[in-house]
């Protein structure tokens, strides 16, 4: 089986970064060791719909990304499957963009969405201002996160190791370089 790691949003705008960022480390951080399943992680940043053909390669698919909830707080933390998103959760892709969700719909639509699990956290978002550097509650959120994502990743019985010991706030630096540390 084939599993892709998605990590969706703006690393320009601090939080709302987190899922390439995210992605980023779990990329950088750890080995996945399978002899059934073939692990993929992808900073799909704000692409949307020219991930389709990416996403639909594959059997299942993690998507991180920010979140809307009702009456939640900075650097709440969520996981819920895309064709079960809970009523309190205003998901629409993130608070950068709405294209994400439409890409999903336009490929379930289609049939070709694998199944997808969202894992996200509720961004501190800033205005018009530009910046790299995520608040404290956002990086505290990514440990549960990283863990969710690892959890998810080990039910399929895949092992993972770690290969470098790296926080998120290192990896966010390098982002846009990926894999130079």
């Amino acid at each position: 089986m084939k599993i892709l790691i998605l990590g969706i949003g703006n690393i320009l705008f601090g939080d709302e970064g987190v899922g390439p960022h995210l992605a980023n480390l779990i990329d950088e951080k750890y080995q996945f060791d399978s002899t059934e399943h073939e692990i993929e992680i992808v900073d799909g940043g704000t692409l949307a719909q020219r991930l389709i053909p990416i996403i639909t390669e594959y059997d299942r698919v993690l998507l991180i990304d920010c979140v809307k909830v009702l009456e939640g707080e900075v650097g709440d933390v969520f996981c819920f499957d895309f064709t079960d998103v809970p009523d309190f959760i205003t998901w629409n892709g993130s608070a950068h963009e709405v294209e994400m969700l439409q890409t999903l719909q336009m490929i379930e639509m289609l049939g070709d969405l694998p199944p997808t699990k969202i894992v996200g956290v509720i961004p501190y978002v800033i205005g018009e201002d530009s910046t790299f550097t995520m608040t404290p509650e956002v990086l505290r959120a990514s440990a549960l996160m990283e863990k969710t994502i690892l959890e998810y990743i080990e039910a399929f019985g895949v092992k993972s190791s770690i290969k470098k010991d790296v926080t998120l706030a290192e990896v966010a630096k390098y982002t846009y370089l990926k894999g130079v540390l």
